[in-house]
């Protein structure tokens, strides 16, 4: 059986350019997590939704989270204890410093140590997430933190349509 892999967008989801929609397409045992409201997202519902999705799992999946999303992993790890395999938390957003109403219900981003694998890729140059605060993150997390370099948010529009490397962090999970 190929373990699941559950692909979790962030604020306004990932478009059809984005590599988690490309590994939503080309990865056995992916699928996206639907959350209640891309465009008005709320902690709650997020968190709810993603448990739901993780229940219904045959066994222990792979988490991907791209911004919102990787916060919204987080906060679902401190307040639910269903078995994860591990997690991919790529550019995830500081929702403590970015000033965007729509995402505040997401602050303060928990940083308590995870009780699954974790790998958490950054940018040194990500306009959502200071290098000083992915470092916090990643620490308080207990996640191996991965320098990608500067190369923005990570996303299809900083050119992210396929990425290879991140498909091989994703494989070290699996």
């Amino acid at each position: 059986m190929t373990r699941p892999i559950l692909i979790v967008p962030g604020y306004r989801g990932s478009g059809p350019g984005h590599w988690q929609s490309l590994w939503e397409e080309s990865l056995p045992g992916a699928r996206r997590v639907l959350m209640p409201s891309w465009e008005q997202p709320q902690r709650d519902s997020w968190v709810e939704a993603l448990d739901r999705a993780i229940r219904k799992c045959a066994e222990p999946p792979v988490l991907v989270g791209h911004s919102l999303g990787a916060v919204t992993i987080v906060h679902w790890a401190r307040g639910f204890r269903l078995p994860v395999h591990g997690a991919l938390l790529v550019a995830p957003c500081d929702v403590d410093d970015v000033h965007l109403e729509q995402i505040r219900s997401f602050a303060p981003v928990p940083i308590s140590k995870l009780d699954f694998p974790t790998l958490a890729v950054v940018s040194s140059d990500d306009p959502y997430l200071g290098y000083g605060r992915a470092l916090a993150f990643a620490h308080g997390w207990g996640a191996r933190l991965v320098l990608a370099g500067a190369c923005g948010h990570l996303n299809a529009e900083s050119g992210f349509g396929p990425w290879p490397e991140g498909e091989a962090l994703l494989r070290e999970l699996l």
